[in-house]
């Protein structure tokens, strides 16, 4: 049995930090993620990527696409895609409201993190999102430079 991990928002294995910036993130859920053997190990070794993932709907399925986990250096022949698609675990009606949020108001399924939980199990943080237009994006890069400033000068000051 895996170890228990005290606090599980410690350290993400990946994080999709550029997803903050180009999306407007309206909700946010836990999933959890069917994974191969070599998989899990390489996820533990944390050099995976999900910048350019999303998530999409196939057969009445959430799955994962374009997700990076790179391969497991000591498996032999039996080695995993790198970027296979994954499918994501959810109960049906947290399945359902993303499904139909996508279909309806045009929103996009981002992951935003990929963490191992308390437990041991691979878990995937994904933000119902809608796209950010160029002067959302402006404005959201003036508020992190006058908070940088900001703060510079309140240490300035003492």
């Amino acid at each position: 049995m895996a170890k228990p991990n005290p606090d599980p928002s410690s350290r993400p294995v990946a994080e999709n930090r550029r997803a903050r910036f180009n999306y407007e993130i309206l909700d946010t859920m836990e999933a959890g993620i069917q994974l191969q053997g070599t998989e899990v190990k390489s996820l533990r070794e944390g050099r995976s990527n999900i910048a350019d993932a999303y998530a999409g709907e196939s057969g009445g399925e959430l799955w994962l696409y374009n997700a990076y986990i790179p391969e497991y250096q000591q498996a032999s022949r039996f080695n995993h895609e790198t970027k296979r698609p994954r499918k994501l675990l959810l109960h049906r009606r947290e399945m359902n409201k993303l499904i139909g949020a996508v279909a309806q108001e045009g929103l996009t399924i981002v992951p935003l993190r990929m963490y191992f939980n308390g437990r041991g199990l691979a878990k995937v943080q994904l933000g119902l999102a809608r796209g950010k237009k160029v002067h959302d994006k402006r404005e959201t890069a003036k508020k992190r430079d006058w908070q940088r400033d900001k703060a510079r000068l309140l240490r300035e000051r003492g």
